[in-house]
């Protein structure tokens, strides 16, 4: 008889603690993007740029070449993209928080695996399953598609700040790894951010909620008032507002356009970035300044994105995409013409401030078309595409070095890239978008 109140009494705490949120003095949405940064650490500790600046310290551990490592990230964020459209449909229809705290858990015990590898095939195992939940579930799919729903009129701003949430942890990432392994091991590095990612994991599933109606609230924050005024003073809105079904999302030519563009831009970026490191320590730079000099651009690439994405809710997305692009093709060129020990350590970080952005305009494009009733839909159909190029980058880069005995192939055709980009991102039409 005791026991019926007890399993009510257990229910209902259950149920209290599953929804209850914080109610800060400020717009809830700005708090989730708080969390995500959370799981944007977590999952940072495999991404494709900490891996680049962390492969020689794994290589003379396991006696591999930089080809094997570059492998593993290529296949890491291939099957990644490939797991992105079911992820973007499940997103849409369940909310991010089940899945940002299966995933923050399953990477904590996947970076303890990993850290336990011997041979190449566990280490591919452990990296490639551990990457493939990471990526789309706390760095780039389920974080932007939160941006979306909880801001409109500040929504590139927001999705800037995801980026920026990545790209810091990635900086700290490098540094904790670079240092845990100097003074022990890069297995103690692994294992110890693995159970470091398991309680993380509590934030993300009391805060994380899927829009802003969730906790009583409208997008930006806005009152009831405004957000009708503005649904009156934009008739477009509520044709932006549904959800796209697949068929009519993939006969726009703009899509397309798009889609191209942001597989050109990722491959090109992730084949130079990837190289970075190697490019400086092959010149005579130590691996400590060499790291130093990708965690130092990419944090100031971070710190840019959000004025970006705030400049492009003022301005035009599709402006300031190609002045992000055409200003990337020179320092690129620049990496023939310096040695490493010169000016090598200011221009990565210039190259990597000024690329920082190019991996989100693709989804701050898609975003303004597409908005949040299908946002991670579209982001799950480009996904296998973007994480492709980012695959791709690492190993054709890793290849062509070792074969031309050289890096300048690498950053003519990264250069040439860039000039496609800008074409393609200038034949989207404009006349019934917003872009």
């Amino acid at each position: 008889m005791a026991q019926a109140p007890i399993g009510i009494l257990l229910k209902n705490l259950l149920n209290l603690i599953y929804s209850w949120h914080p109610k800060p003095p400020f717009f809830y949405g700005w708090l989730v993007l708080g969390v995500a940064a959370v799981g944007a650490f977590i999952a940072a500790s495999v991404s494709q740029t900490v891996l680049a600046g962390v492969q020689d310290l794994i290589a003379q551990d396991m006696e591999w070449d930089r080809k094997t490592i570059a492998l593993a990230a290529t296949l890491g964020t291939w099957i990644s993209g490939m797991t992105m459209p079911f992820i973007g449909r499940l997103v849409d229809r369940f909310g991010p928080r089940w899945m940002m705290l299966s995933a923050a858990i399953l990477v904590g015990v996947g970076l303890i695996f990993l850290s336990e590898s011997q041979t190449i095939w566990q280490f591919f195992f452990a990296y490639i399953i551990v990457r493939s939940i990471a990526g789309p579930n706390l760095q780039n799919l389920i974080p932007r598609t939160i941006a979306v729903n909880f801001f409109s009129k500040r929504r590139n701003l927001a999705m800037g700040i995801t980026s920026l949430n990545r790209i810091a942890s990635e900086s700290v990432n490098i540094q904790i790894i670079t240092a845990l392994s100097t003074a022990f091991s890069w297995r103690s590095a692994y294992r110890i951010l693995g159970l470091t990612a398991i309680p993380l994991s509590l934030p993300i599933f009391l805060m994380v909620r899927h829009k802003p109606e969730d906790v009583g609230q409208l997008p930006d924050g806005a009152s009831s008032q405004e957000s009708g005024q503005l649904s009156s003073s934009n008739g477009a809105k509520s044709s932006k507002e549904r959800k796209w079904p697949i068929r009519e999302i993939i006969s726009l030519p703009s899509f397309w356009f798009i889609l191209t563009a942001e597989f050109v831009a990722v491959s090109a970026t992730s084949m130079v970035v990837f190289q970075l490191v190697p490019f400086l320590v092959d010149g005579g730079m130590t691996q400590v300044a060499a790291a130093g000099a990708l965690t130092l651009g990419n944090l100031l690439g971070g710190m840019t994105v959000p004025l970006w994405g705030w400049l492009t809710d003022r301005f035009t997305i599709k402006k300031i995409a190609i002045l992000i692009v055409l200003t990337a093709i020179l320092p690129t060129l620049l990496f023939m013409m310096v040695t490493p020990l010169s000016l090598g350590f200011p221009l990565v970080v210039t190259w990597t401030a000024i690329t920082g952005a190019v991996n989100v305009l693709g989804s701050m494009m898609l975003g303004t078309v597409f908005n949040r009733g299908s946002f991670g839909t579209v982001t799950g159909i480009t996904g296998p595409s973007r994480t492709a190029a980012m695959g791709l980058g690492p190993t054709a880069g890793a290849l062509v070095a070792s074969w031309r005995g050289s890096y300048n192939p690498i950053f003519v055709t990264a250069a040439v890239g860039y000039i496609l980009v800008i074409i393609l991102y200038s034949s989207v039409k404009t006349e019934n978008s917003p872009l």
